[in-house]
This record gives structure tokens, C-alpha cells and sequence, in this order.
């Protein structure tokens, strides 16, 4: 009976413990990548800021061929908002809305996430222009992990998870736009 008490006392010290550690964690995570590309800014502007475009260099809808979209409002403007479903749990279903326009320089979004699990991320296109003939992209991604779910940072590598694909989706990107017959 002692040693159960012992173990029963252990384990909710290591419970207590785990959920301390979890109030000073950091409950956020941002994680940002580049890209050159060798067109002038308007152009890859003009490209960017339609938001159905995403899906031609997006590493998450090339996941599944079969995901269903539907859209509202006006694309490239403030508001629009590009709705996915997939039966495939890497992809899921949400919506992503234009919530910012800064003419030439950066586009912002609101991730609504619905399906595996709910949550609410930021996103964001930047554009620079280091010569008059190239682009530099920079896509951008903020979350937060609500107490004390924010644990699963300590486990989970949001810098290479997420970071990766915007990577392939950025590389994808400048492939696509370099190529002699692209806007």
C-alpha cells in the first residue's frame, strides 16, 4: 500500500512538473523562408497576389490531387477566401483568407484550420527587390499553441516541419516563373 502511495506521489509531481514547465514555454512559433527569382517585382506580384495561384507551387495541395475547393469573393483582393476539404488527413480541410495588401510589397493571410485538429495560423509573402530584375520572396507562417498543448513544441520541429515545405513550395515557385513563357 506505501508503494502505491510513493508511485501515486511521483506521478503527480511529474504531472505538476510537466505542467509548470508548459506556463514558461513559449506558446508561439514563426518560421520564414526565401527565394530569389529572376523576374521583376510587379510581375511576380501580380502573380502572387491571387490566391487560386497558390495551389500551382503549394507542396500541401499537391498532396492531394483530389481535394475539393470552393472560393468566395473577389481573388487578389482583401477578403477572398480559397476553402479546402480533403479525405486525406496531411491535407485536412480550413480556409485561407486575404487579410492585407500592401500594393507591390506583401500579401497577408489568415490560415483557418479545421480538420485534423482546429487552430488559427498568419501567414505572409513579403516581396523585395534586390536589382530591377529580381524578386526576392520571402513566405512567412506564425502559430500559437494554447496552454498546454504548447508542450508539443519541445517535441515537434515547426522550424523544419513547416520551413521545408514552404522551401519546396518557394523553389517550385521560381521554377515556374522563370520559365520564358510565365508572367
Amino acid at each position: 500500500m506505501k508503494l502505491i502511495k510513493i508511485i501515486l506521489i511521483g506521478f503527480l509531481l511529474a504531472v505538476a512538473l510537466v505542467l509548470l514547465a508548459a506556463l514558461v514555454l513559449p506558446s508561439s512559433y514563426q518560421v520564414e523562408r526565401s527565394v530569389t527569382i529572376n523576374k521583376p517585382k510587379d510581375q511576380v506580384f501580380s502573380y502572387l497576389v491571387l490566391l487560386k495561384n497558390q495551389d500551382n507551387f503549394s507542396v500541401w495541395m499537391a498532396l492531394d490531387p483530389n481535394v475539393k475547393k470552393t472560393y468566395q469573393g473577389e481573388d487578389g483582393t482583401v477578403g477572398f477566401v480559397s476553402v479546402w476539404q480533403s479525405e486525406k488527413q496531411e491535407v485536412g480541410s480550413g480556409e485561407q483568407e486575404i487579410t492585407a495588401i500592401k500594393a507591390g510589397e506583401r500579401i497577408e493571410y489568415e490560415l483557418r484550420f479545421l480538420q485534423p485538429f482546429a487552430s488559427v495560423a498568419q501567414a505572409y509573402m513579403q516581396l523585395e527587390a534586390p536589382q530591377a530584375e529580381q524578386t526576392t520572396v520571402r513566405w512567412g507562417f506564425q502559430g500559437h499553441m494554447p496552454y498546454p498543448m504548447n508542450l508539443l513544441l519541445l517535441v515537434m520541429d515547426m522550424e523544419g516541419l513547416i520551413g521545408n515545405d514552404l522551401q519546396q513550395g518557394l523553389d517550385k515557385l521560381k521554377l515556374m516563373l522563370e520559365q520564358p513563357d510565365a508572367g
